[in-house]
């Protein structure tokens, strides 16, 4: 009778298994489809992306589109600039947003929640609304046109989102360490880079790739401060496509194609770090 149960519940849990895995694939489909669509659409001919039946996959295979993209200077100067800009805000965010989240995480100081509320409320604020002010700034500070202006907006929004996301990594390295790197002879700045940084290591993977993303996919900053046109991003330049002619849009899937591919790459290597990062660093106390 308990083996004719056990047999029942049994096939009741692999129904509901199967189900589940139906659902998953499912969903999986319907997020995954867009990102199908761009790369079918970037290998298909004018005609073919013209025309008036919708195919589902190329029947004219070509790297045209790519190749207009690849070898066209000003799409290589907009990477460069895209790269460049990408890499001074998560550098930038790192060198403030660690320390600070090492501070609030391993010394108690008055008015820390007070500190760290401001921090969450500043991670609401929307870019539109800061860039007035910022323009303002970097007037007065002769950053206008540079790569720094849109570099350091970016990362003044990186910053809190580290702060708040390293603090609960910080809090719960023990303290037996500090204690044990103070014996052999370690210094404040040695402890903190010898034994504290590969102690999180994962919370520093999942904020170095948030960081690098944020100044990768900026548009609003990059458009606002830098006004000329050799200094934008790809972002930005995704528009060259249209034309009074009409719009090339095997083109501008290939661009976007290219533009995601370090997003789709960064998240398909290092998911185990990011998912496990950001769910450590929920808890916020």
């Amino acid at each position: 009778m308990t083996k004719g149960k056990n047999s029942i519940f049994t096939s009741k849990e692999a129904r509901r298994n199967l189900l589940l895995c139906v659902i998953a694939v499912l969903i999986a489909i319907v997020f995954l489809f867009p990102i199908y669509w761009i790369l079918a659409m970037s290998f298909k001919s004018d005609a073919e992306s013209f025309g008036k039946v919708v195919t589902y996959y190329p029947h004219n295979f070509t790297v045209e589109p790519w190749l207009m993209n690849l070898t066209d200077r000003e799409f290589l100067s907009s990477l460069k600039n895209s790269l460049f800009i990408a890499l001074c805000s998560m550098t930038i965010s790192m060198v403030f947003g660690v320390p600070a989240a090492y501070g609030m995480g391993r010394y108690k100081m008055p008015g820390s929640k007070s500190f760290l509320l401001t921090f969450l409320v500043t991670q609401m604020l929307p870019a539109s609304l800061m860039l007035t002010p910022m323009y303002l700034i970097f007037n007065k500070l002769h950053l206008l046109g540079t790569y720094w202006g849109p570099a350091i907006a970016i990362a003044s929004g990186s910053v809190p989102f580290i702060v708040v996301t390293l603090r609960p990594y910080f809090k719960g390295v023990p303290t037996a360490l500090d204690d044990a790197a103070r014996i052999d002879g370690c210094n404040v700045f040695q402890a903190f880079f010898r034994i504290m940084i590969p102690a999180i290591k994962t919370g520093i993977i999942t904020v170095v790739v948030i960081s690098f993303l944020n100044g990768w996919n900026d548009l609003a900053y990059s458009m606002t401060f830098n006004v000329k046109p050799e200094m934008r991003p790809l972002t930005a330049n995704i528009y060259r496509f249209q034309s009074k002619y009409g719009t090339k849009w095997n083109c501008i899937m290939a661009y976007g194609a290219i533009l995601v591919m370090p997003v789709i790459l960064l998240f398909v290597f290092l998911q185990k770090y990011i998912v496990g990062g950001l769910t450590a660093g929920a808890v916020k106390e």
